[in-house]
């Protein structure tokens, strides 16, 4: 990653995040004026090839951007980075027309776009997803009510997986235009954490694309390829807040009085906050070699064929789980030193600790994870299914 992207970043998030965490923490209506401000940096979608316009920068550099715009607010981050999981399976498995109509805008302009994969019912059951695709003559029609989307309301477009109508075991992921009539936005989820971010319930009825519109390749297939960028990402979040709660911890440990001197003189604190140092620097590896692994793949010239067998990297995850357990103890700890302090609104450790918890959670909970990593990764291979 060059330096001066690198620096850019750094100064979007002094500007704008490194303060007061108050004005990231409400559920604004619309994206805020802060996604303005990294546009205009000219590194919003910052991972979209080259030849679409992009800044074709890899996932390896994508995880120093992630650590640092989540330094300042995993909300904003985790806004600005999701469309990885989206535009990642159009750039493999569309065709060449929906990556020059759909990408090639979003890199001109900035913009954002979602996947649209849970639902209430089906749950980490992605087999048994109620929304249908049906054909009637050269256009595809979609139906159903998806749980939790983020950055719907204001996308360029989305990607619905859905069943077939005619053929329930079979899956389908479909590109849909935001302005697509039969889209409707049921309501903006309240979240705990990232409340900076935009998480949406929506209802699809009857909406239709043309049959050119459908990806390539098993709906659910394709979600679980464009899940392996996403997970990374969401896992170099945890670095980013770990690292803000570490220094939160630094800057409170010099004045605070501790017999007869300040807390920052103590063996226990010292302590606490190397093991703090060990697991963030832990994170961070972790983070980048999975990111040097989905670059590999990427690099091919097969990625799509290499992705469709492999599916889930193991490194991803693994990032996603380790991060998530590891910067939970990293928030656990740092909220305690804090005393009382530490459970209230009146001190930003109180929202890092909301915020951190998202990663354990979103895109597969760690007992998801675990399934997966037993089913793929640890059952003998002539036995795995």
């Amino acid at each position: 990653m060059k330096t001066e992207d690198l620096k850019t970043v750094r100064r979007f998030v002094k500007e704008h995040l490194a303060g007061d965490t108050e004005q990231m923490d409400t559920l604004a209506e619309k994206p805020s004026q802060v996604y303005d401000a990294f546009r205009e940096t000219g590194l919003a979608n910052w991972w979209l090839p080259e030849e679409l316009g992009g800044r074709g920068l890899s996932l390896e550099d994508s995880v120093e951007v992630v650590n640092e715009i989540s330094y300042g607010d995993a909300g904003v981050a985790f806004t600005l980075f999701i469309s990885v999981l989206t535009t990642s399976m159009v750039q493999l498995y569309g065709s060449d027309v929906l990556k020059a109509r759909y990408l090639e805008p979003m890199a001109a302009r900035g913009s954002f776009c979602a996947t649209l994969g849970s639902e209430r019912n089906a749950g980490s059951e992605l087999d048994k997803i109620e929304t249908v695709v049906s054909r009637d003559g050269d256009e595809l029609v979609v139906t159903g009510d998806k749980f939790l989307s983020t950055n719907t309301d204001f996308a360029d477009f989305i990607v619905v997986v859905a069943r077939d109508a005619d053929n329930p075991e079979e899956h389908h992921a479909i590109l849909i235009p935001r302005d697509t009539p039969g889209i409707e936005i049921v309501k903006r989820w309240d979240v705990i954490g990232l409340r900076a971010s935009h998480t949406y319930q929506v209802r699809l009825d009857e909406c239709r694309v043309p049959k050119a519109n459908r990806l390539a390749g098993s709906g659910l297939r394709l979600l679980e390829i464009g899940l392996n960028a996403s997970r990374i990402l969401i896992a170099t979040t945890a670095v980013g807040i770990a690292r803000r709660i570490r220094d939160h911890c630094m800057t409170y440990a010099k004045t605070k009085p501790f017999r007869g001197g300040t807390l920052l003189q103590s063996p226990v604190f010292a302590q606490k906050l190397g093991q703090m140092e060990m697991l963030i620097d832990v994170m961070k590896g972790h983070c980048l070699r999975a990111a040097r692994d989905y670059d590999t793949v990427m690099s091919d010239p097969e990625a799509p064929a290499i992705f469709a067998r492999q599916g889930t990297l193991k490194t991803a995850l693994t990032a996603k789980m380790f991060c998530g357990q590891a910067a939970w103890d990293v928030a656990s700890v740092g909220s305690e030193m804090f005393g009382g302090l530490g459970y209230t609104n009146d001190h930003p450790i109180g929202k890092l600790v909301r915020d951190v918890r998202y990663v354990s959670i979103v895109e597969g909970g760690d007992d998801v994870m675990r399934d997966l990593l037993f089913n793929r990764y640890v059952i003998p291979v002539p036995r795995r299914s």
